[in-house]
């Protein structure tokens, strides 16, 4: 899963962004909007965390929504599947 389709479903998953990384508030879900940046943005800020290692929280549970997306059969893969 790439970032794109967490900013396309971001209310969707904004549940599980606030499960992830309990010091967000709903207005600050509210602000961030789906944008990358601003999530990074809001990681430093409430966990007082280096760019690098928010980004890389980020990725991580990116990785984790794509393999929970599979698990549960909800991931479409591309192809026929022959």
């Amino acid at each position: 899963m790439n970032w794109d389709q967490v900013e396309g479903k971001w209310k969707q998953y904004s549940g599980k962004i606030k499960e992830k990384w309990g010091k967000l508030t709903d207005d600050d879900l509210t602000t961030i909007s789906g944008k990358r940046d601003q999530l990074v943005g809001k990681l430093q800020e409430r966990y007082g965390m280096a760019r690098d290692q928010a980004e890389k929280q980020i990725d991580e549970f990116t990785h984790s929504l794509n393999a929970s997306s599979e698990q549960s059969g909800t991931y479409k893969s591309h192809g026929s599947g022959r």
